[in-house]
């Protein structure tokens, strides 16, 4: 690559159309860099509450932030030294964003189907946490409140639904109030099924994941990759053609200089 091409012509080869593809481009891995640190963020988010409300160390919902925590790192690295090689018009630097990208793309396609196929055994991981967390209710002060505000923001009714809060029914006489329908002071005592939830929060929130998250932020995310790919070999194609011309006006120089 070295020899191929040389700094000292960038600014020669990359005109026209190619201008505007370049800034897109750009303007892309940007965002890019942007999307991978807030992952970022949401992964690390996502495993210091998995350290805090479960005692697993290798499952399968232990190691999902870590795989989007990993992804995340690559994305962004790559995002930036394509920044880079954007801004300088670097024929190899393209090219290796146009194939780590792709690797990427790859991973997270993998990732996907690997998150689907182990559905099963992630929402059963889920079912026993849920109910080790109902176990220690009355006297985990921590959880307590991030469990009712889980309840309340998607109106759903503990791993499976009310039936789940037996042990806290025999000793206490009482439920939560976030699982009542109409939140009222006292609602929780008394109380009957229809003033209940009835949807399960495992399967509400395993659907809210899959839609907003999942769905939405992957295929956004995959979008914006494509584009780059699609771009930086748009620039590469530039760059060469650019390359090609220069080269062919220097030989007609040096030609012209050794016939004259």
């Amino acid at each position: 690559c070295t020899a191929f091409w040389s700094p000292s012509l960038a600014a020669m080869v990359v005109e026209g159309g190619m201008k505007c593809v370049k800034a897109l481009l750009y303007v892309l891995l940007l965002t890019c860099c942007i999307c991978a640190v807030g992952l970022i963020a949401v992964g690390l988010g996502a495993k210091l509450d998995l350290n805090q409300t479960t005692n697993w160390e290798a499952t399968p919902e232990s190691l999902v932030p870590v795989v989007i925590i990993a992804m995340s790192i690559c994305l962004f690295l790559v995002a930036f030294v394509g920044c880079y090689g954007a801004w300088k018009e670097d024929y190899c630097l393209m090219i290796m964003l146009a194939i780590c990208l792709s690797l990427i793309m790859l991973a997270e396609v993998a990732a996907v189907v690997a998150g689907y196929m182990l559905e099963d055994k992630v929402m059963s991981e889920s079912n026993k946490d849920f109910q080790q967390q109902i176990q220690n209710y009355q006297k985990n002060n921590h959880m307590s409140p991030i469990m009712d505000r889980m309840q309340e923001h998607f109106k759903c009714c503990r791993a499976a639904n009310y039936t789940d809060w037996e042990y806290i029914l025999l000793t206490t006489k009482r439920v939560p109030g976030s699982y009542c329908v109409s939140i009222t002071k006292g609602c929780g005592i008394n109380f009957s099924i229809k003033e209940m939830h009835a949807e399960s929060c495992v399967a509400k929130t395993g659907g809210w994941l899959r839609s907003k998250v999942v769905i939405a932020t992957g295929l956004s995310i995959a979008f914006m990759e494509v584009l780059v790919i699609v771009f930086a070999c748009c620039l590469v194609k530039g760059i060469r053609h650019g390359y090609d011309d220069v080269r062919g006006l220097v030989s007609s120089a040096r030609l012209t200089r050794a016939v004259g």
